[in-house]
């Protein structure tokens, strides 16, 4: 007898149909699975065949083939335990083949029958919904991250006892699906504070137009300025997520199996901190089997490079194109991969491997010492960077002394209403903030007046700017005018963001 159930595979992070079928037939008793596996799809034999003995379910001596169609796209994984063993059931007659129409089914499945929670559900449910499915029935453990998505039923099993209860009554199954997850806006739920940070105003200052921007922001300062502790609090001063930006966030931490099992969508924006022994692939994705990796962890969030000439080269250079593109594009044998990478970089470093240069009473590394630390960081990255600041030293009176420090709902509120100015302005262009604007618009929204352009010229051509840092400062200065809430790129505005270009000159000799 044959049957038929519906999965998803889940490559990448975007999920694709699968049919899984199931054929039993008179011959030698064998159980053949088919279709591009891997081998722990293969494995799925012997576990949904021991577990069916162990609820108790006769396993005929008969000839059995499950293909999982299509052929050509890769199965990995072992979330199709669940649907495999539907299929079966289907096809010995104990589930009638009408009840397993319009449902898709995805989990692992234990040797003693129970489902186990696996990875992609999220992006599953979605597929399933558009496919018109109306059940879906996933590991319990994952029936929160399902039941993100509305219009659809998720229904969470335990066992393979309650799968079978699920299929021979629809009615029922449908009374226990999972309530869609009303969207809420997620406040607070940030342990840090900008108030808790002493002097450095002018840090965060240019912390304050990073996020109002979405700007990429490098620290430059010795150790125990500061640095950490204002990246840490860069999230707390960022607007709450969209819907749509918390499903985009939420497909590539269920991709990777890091969805909270209680939380279902991720509401808060990420902060990604790897360390610097992070290697090319962790960064950027990849692997054997291709996952995504810190940068596509951190879209629509920060990722904090602390100590950044620490990092690999290689490392790095990878950075350079996903912050150009928003994306990170992986290209291998069998496919092509697409992460999302709308991330703001938020680094920090030492200027020197003592970390107390330019003061020479405590800085002994030679020149060339120097030079090499810095020439680590290549030219091109750095221009992709466009706020670079240096922290000072903190003194005592201002580490100890009490004060009524601003705090970071005060600032969060301006950065809002700047982030509210840039989505109106650029509503129709498929962009959201000035740091995404491509070359062909700044001449039309960020134009200068006769001063300000004589202003430009003359900085580009004392500090040797490339095109690309030329840009950067108008769209820095364009964010700066937002926050003041003036709609043309005034003298102090340009002034202000060709200050946070001028440690090139200081410390790279740029």
């Amino acid at each position: 007898m044959f049957s038929s159930i519906l999965s998803a595979a889940v490559v990448g992070i975007e999920a694709y149909p699968i049919q899984v079928e199931a054929d039993i037939c008179d011959g030698l008793p064998q159980f053949c699975m088919v279709g591009d596996l891997s081998s722990e799809v293969k494995e799925a034999a012997d576990r949904v065949r021991t577990a069916l003995r162990n609820i108790h379910i006769p396993f005929p001596a008969k000839k059995i083939t499950v293909n999982l169609s299509p052929a050509h796209i890769r199965k990995e994984g072992t979330g199709f335990d669940l649907p495999v063993a539907a299929a079966l059931l289907s096809a010995l007659g104990i589930i009638p083949e009408d009840d397993t129409r319009e449902v898709l089914i995805i989990g692992e499945v234990g040797l003693n029958g129970k489902v186990r929670p696996v990875s992609g559900v999220l992006q599953s449910v979605m597929m399933a919904k558009d496919l018109g499915c109306k059940v879906c029935l996933v590991p319990k453990e994952n029936a929160g991250e399902g039941a993100a998505v509305c219009g659809i039923a998720v229904v969470g099993v335990k066992t393979l006892q309650e799968l079978l209860e699920c299929l021979l009554s629809p009615k029922i199954c449908l009374k226990r699906a999972e309530p869609p997850e009303e969207w809420a806006v997620q406040e607070g739920g940030f342990r840090e504070d900008f108030r808790e940070i002493n002097g450095q105003e002018g840090v965060r200052r240019a912390a304050e137009i990073a996020a109002a921007g979405m700007h990429n922001f490098l620290m430059i300062g010795s150790p125990g300025s500061g640095k950490s502790m204002i990246a840490r609090r860069i999230p707390t001063i960022l607007p709450a997520l969209t819907l749509q930006e918390s499903l985009e966030i939420s497909k590539v931490y269920s991709a990777c199996g890091l969805l909270s099992k209680e939380k279902g969508l991720i509401k808060t924006r990420p902060f990604r901190a790897p360390h610097h022994t992070v290697s090319a692939i962790a960064l950027a994705g990849g692997g054997r089997k291709v996952k995504p990796g810190e940068i596509s962890l951190a879209t629509r969030g920060v990722l904090f490079l602390d100590e950044l000439p620490e990092f690999s080269r290689n490392a790095l250079e990878i950075l350079r194109q996903p912050m150009e593109e928003g994306r990170v594009l992986i290209s291998r044998a069998n496919g092509t991969y697409v992460f999302p990478a709308h991330f703001q970089m938020i680094a920090a470093m030492n200027p020197c491997k003592c970390g107390y240069y330019p003061d020479r009473e405590r800085c002994h590394c030679l020149p060339g010492e120097i030079r090499r630390y810095l020439h680590r960081i290549s030219g091109p990255l750095l221009d992709r960077i466009d706020i670079c600041v240096e922290t000072s030293r903190i003194e005592y009176e201002e580490l100890t002394g009490i004060r009524e420090n601003e705090s970071s709902w005060d600032i969060k509120n301006r950065v809002e209403a700047a982030h509210k100015i840039q989505r109106k302005r650029y509503q129709d262009c498929g962009w959201q903030f000035n740091s995404q604007l491509p070359v062909s618009a700044i001449r039309r929204f960020c134009s200068l007046r006769e001063k300000e352009e004589a202003l430009m010229a003359t900085a580009f051509e004392k500090l040797e700017l490339s095109a690309r840092a030329y840009h950067r400062i108008l769209k820095v200065a364009r964010t700066i005018a937002d926050l003041a809430g003036v709609d043309t790129i005034q003298a102090e505005h340009l002034l202000e963001a060709i200050g946070y270009r001028s440690l090139d000159q200081r410390f790279w000799g740029r």
